[in-house]
């Protein structure tokens, strides 16, 4: 299945229109998506720039309310040869989600259950767990999800035990931590689409927990945001979450006790990292077991 087709990056603003009073910054315009140095048509905005911020207002709804296409993202996945797993959160519908936040923070009771029964006839813990939540951005998973995890698999060490690919709808941040703790994963990622932005409806951000489970805190947490072709790029994201895995699970912690240095680790886009820096038995799972 192909992937989706990407639009055209957001960043170019055209030039402005004859008529239009133009702003001392204007040549700003083409360094930022941010919406600067309008320029006026007598004391009102120029006419296409109002066009466009509601079309970029828009896009975000839309980003936000769109189902994310489970069926697809699934499919693509499993032709990459992951294992998959559907599953939902408590919240019933997209208004609950959006209305009750807590609801997304918690799986479904029965896809609970069935995530402990598979755990307890899987044998040994999985180190990482990966989750992927739809979160305020379908759009972002629907796009990004399968290349950063293409991008992600060559860079950790071979041999890892991984649990299934978790795919959660209607899900916020948190209920990764019920996924990993079900699963008894010793480190969870979840991708999650992050709240949409007028230049940026389809950011993805990732989230890593040590030692998952129902009750951790945003400080327990590492944050990589922005992914996406006009952002972080997916090697560049991919890099910075293997080095970061492999801390975590060395180090045994994650979140503000876990700061991020992998800058000082070389790297080239689409290659593996460098020999001495692998773990194929993390200490942390020795610890556990």
């Amino acid at each position: 299945m192909s992937p989706p087709k990407r639009p055209a990056p957001a960043l170019a603003a055209p030039e402005q229109a004859e008529g239009v009073t133009p702003m001392p910054w204007t040549d700003w315009r083409r360094s930022t998506p941010a919406r600067i140095a309008l320029g006026r048509a007598g004391v009102a905005i120029p006419t296409d720039e109002t066009l466009r911020f509601g079309l970029a207002h828009a896009m975000a709804r839309d980003a936000i309310h769109t189902p994310l296409d489970t069926a697809a993202l699934q499919a693509t996945l499993e032709q990459a040869g992951h294992g998959v797993l559907q599953v939902r959160s408590q919240a019933g519908d997209r208004t609950e989600y959006l209305r009750r936040p807590d609801l997304g923070r918690r799986l479904a009771p029965d896809d609970a259950q069935r995530l402990r029964a598979l755990a307890a006839a899987a044998g040994p813990a999985p180190e990482l767990c990966v989750v992927v939540g739809d979160g305020l951005s379908s759009l972002a998973v629907q796009r990004h999800a399968a290349p950063l995890l293409a991008a992600l698999l060559p860079r950790l060490a071979p041999g890892w035990r991984l649990a299934p690919v978790v795919l959660v709808q209607q899900a916020r941040v948190a209920v990764a931590d019920e996924v990993g703790e079900a699963l008894g994963a010793h480190l969870s990622v979840i991708l999650i689409g992050e709240r949409p932005g007028l230049s940026s409806p389809d950011s993805l951000g990732i989230y890593l927990t040590h030692d998952p489970r129902v009750g951790r805190h945003d400080a327990q947490r590492n944050c990589i945001s922005n992914v996406r072709p006009e952002g972080l790029h997916y090697p560049q994201a991919a890099h910075k979450l293997a080095w970061l895995i492999r801390q975590a699970l060395q180090r045994g912690l994650s979140g503000v006790a876990l700061k991020d240095d992998s800058e000082a680790e070389a790297w080239l886009p689409g290659a593996a990292p460098r020999p001495e820096s692998l773990v194929s038995t993390p200490p942390s799972s020795q610890e556990k077991t």
